[in-house]
């Protein structure tokens, strides 16, 4: 028998009466006078006062229990008809990126459904929907088949961070090669679009700048970073191989340096070591010279351009970043400043080997075939992103929780405005 967390809770109300009942029963019979006399001894009356009060208190306790089945509330979502509700798979839908697309699908009025091992992601990125009826969570390794009814699949299942997918480099590869064949398999048998999500690793160290989709990368295949970049590389060939030899509508967006809410504290990326490092007062620590440049887009702007490509019609492959581009000692500076009263000074440690020297992607496709662009200034999403932290730092008890409301990553008018790339 299968029961949901409700109707477990209403179950188990259910068997306290009845054992309540069956030792009433057994142990006490009502006489003319409403008085309850034991059976065993006749003689020794029971208090009638005494068995109403601890009736009334067990019927304090179901009503508790009965309260506490009705406490949770969800994000208001939108309604949507059977026309227009898709069923949605994201695979790491736990994960850092993932778990604000379920927030944004989940509010459009979407059913979704969310694959995760957990290796990275994390169940609290997502119980704000968890008993929804419009949500399902599986605990599954899509390196092994998974077999549902869907519309689309968003494919971000992946330890992206270099710690975690080093970490294991030889499960990095199969998530990437096995995992896309299982989910464009998926797509062949059920018709449905399948999202890759590629990343700007394709490009390796690069030595085109900015990099367009048509630049055809600088990457070490046997180094460190390999099973991550290879990886992704074999998963774009597969997904153009499905397209082309089985039909199978594929869309593959390559993301660029993303950050925000719920990122692993200890993943590594620059974001979350220098936010960590500078809320803790411990040395920013730099590797190699610090001039080599990144570009940051906050996790909202990528929600939004996932969301576009899987609309669009355009099925080739398309950078989603921010063209801002800031060198790593630009960055430590500004985090330096927003989170304020910090002593962290740089320490600067050995460079490690494969690492870009340089990235910024070239968007004007995005904006010309999804009407795509960033429009959450650099500033305010690490003001978003650096509260974040400070509550997560400051929870000591599994009761605080640092739950980051959905309705927060939807996009902000005052943001809004019209770039010409």
């Amino acid at each position: 028998m299968n029961i949901d967390g409700i109707g477990k809770n209403r179950f188990l109300i259910a068997l306290i009466i009845g054992i309540f009942s069956c030792i009433n029963c057994k142990a006490y019979s009502e006489d003319d006078e409403g008085l309850f006399c034991s059976k065993d001894n006749p003689s020794i009356s029971c208090e009638k006062d005494v068995t109403s009060s601890k009736l009334a208190e067990l019927e304090d306790r179901i009503h508790h229990l009965e309260e506490s089945c009705q406490t949770k509330k969800y994000p208001e979502v939108k309604f949507l008809t059977y026309k227009d509700r898709k069923r949605i798979l994201i695979t790491g839908g736990a994960g850092f990126v993932g778990s604000h697309l379920v927030d944004r699908l989940m509010l459009d009025g979407h059913e979704v459904s969310v694959a995760d091992n957990f290796f990275t992601g994390r169940k609290r990125n997502v119980e704000q929907w968890i008993g929804h009826e419009n949500f399902e969570l599986i605990n599954h390794d899509i390196v092994n088949p998974l077999y549902i009814e869907v519309d689309e699949v968003y494919h971000l299942a992946s330890p992206a961070s270099p710690p975690h997918y080093m970490w294991n480099p030889v499960k990095t590869i199969k998530t990437n090669t096995v995992g896309t064949v299982n989910m464009l398999g998926l797509g062949k048998r059920v018709s449905a679009k399948v999202l890759i999500a590629s990343t700007s690793e394709v490009y390796g160290d690069p030595q085109e700048h900015p990099q367009t989709e048509s630049y055809w990368g600088h990457v070490n295949p046997i180094g460190p970073r390999a099973c991550y970049d290879e990886g992704k590389r074999v998963a774009e060939a597969l997904a153009y191989a499905y397209e082309k030899q089985e039909n199978v509508s594929v869309r593959v967006a390559r993301i660029f340096n993303t950050y925000g809410p719920r990122m692993h504290m200890n993943d590594g990326r620059v974001v979350s070591t220098f936010i960590l490092q500078a809320l803790q007062n411990t040395s920013f620590t730099v590797l190699g010279s610090g001039k080599q440049t990144r570009s940051f887009q906050y996790v909202s702007d990528l929600v939004e351009g996932l969301i576009a490509l899987m609309n669009s019609n355009y099925s080739q492959p398309v950078n989603l970043g921010n063209p801002e581009e800031h060198s790593i000692i630009e960055f430590v500076e500004l985090i330096r400043d927003l989170v304020g009263n910090t002593n962290s000074t740089i320490e600067h440690l050995p460079p490690v080997q494969d690492d870009p020297q340089q990235r910024q992607p070239d968007i004007r496709l995005a904006a010309k075939v999804l009407q795509w662009e960033p429009i959450v200034p650099l500033t305010v999403g690490l003001e978003k992103t650096i509260e974040y932290f400070r509550k997560e730092i400051l929870r000591s008890k599994h009761t605080e929780r640092n739950i980051f409301n959905p309705h927060d990553l939807l996009p902000d008018a005052q943001f809004l405005r019209k770039r010409k790339w």
